[in-house]
């Protein structure tokens, strides 16, 4: 099957990140299909002698990094030196993520690193955030945190997994709203108001969270610094 155009800028914004990571680096290993082929790209210069380990920040990523031999290490036994992630939505510094769910652990993973690189294709670029906010919320809590979300202005749906009844269940066991709050004005604000709801474990809000963001395009990339 002959390579998408949106394809091939992923690959080259997820390639670009990985030719950049120095030899001795504990690398963040994102989740999604751009950070995919970061992955991908780091197996292969780890075959050619690059001295690199992978923190995952999710099954996907563990057994994709696994798949390309890359040695696997954890947060509690060495810092991430940069992290490499994807992105659903990136207006400036502002991140929106959560599409696979993950979207808790890449958060731990990626403020723990001294550096976190995003790499997206053209069609994450927006002057604003507004598709709906991943919110991964205790089982427990689901009732509540709903309607607490819903006093913030949000419209909160539960995500339903896509080959089985019932809902999506998160890595650590949390289920996941999708929050609708149309173009998000005040990132910050609204993810300070979510972090106070008992019961919300993360969400996808990333504020100012960028020191870089790789975009792929058809034939070279774009690099910026928020």
């Amino acid at each position: 099957m002959d390579e998408t155009e949106r394809d091939r800028a992923k690959r080259l914004a997820g390639e670009s990140a990985a030719d950049a990571v120095a030899d001795g680096a504990v690398v963040g290993l994102g989740t999604g299909s751009t950070a995919a082929y970061a992955i991908d790209r780091l197996g292969e210069r780890a075959t050619e002698g690059l001295d690199v380990q992978g923190v995952p920040t999710s099954y996907q990523a563990r057994e994709r990094a696994r798949a390309a031999g890359i040695e696997l290490t954890s947060l509690n036994e060495r810092a991430p030196t940069v992290a490499i992630d994807g992105a659903d939505q990136v207006a400036g510094g502002q991140l929106l993520k959560g599409g696979g769910a993950a979207h808790v652990r890449e958060k731990i993973v990626d403020d723990a690193a001294d550096r976190l690189v995003i790499v997206v294709d053209p069609s994450k670029e927006t002057e604003r955030l507004d598709q709906p906010v991943p919110v991964a919320v205790l089982s427990a809590a689901r009732r509540p945190v709903a309607e607490a979300i819903e006093t913030l202005g949000g419209e909160p749906t539960l995500r339903s997994a896509a080959h089985k009844d019932g809902p999506v269940v998160t890595d650590d066991g949390a289920l996941v709203f999708d929050c609708l709050f149309g173009p998000i004005e005040r990132p910050g604000d609204l993810a300070a108001e979510l972090d106070s709801i008992p019961g919300v474990i993360g969400h996808g809000l990333f504020v100012d969270a960028a020191d870089e963001v790789r975009i792929g395009r058809q034939k070279d990339i774009t690099v910026r610094e928020p």
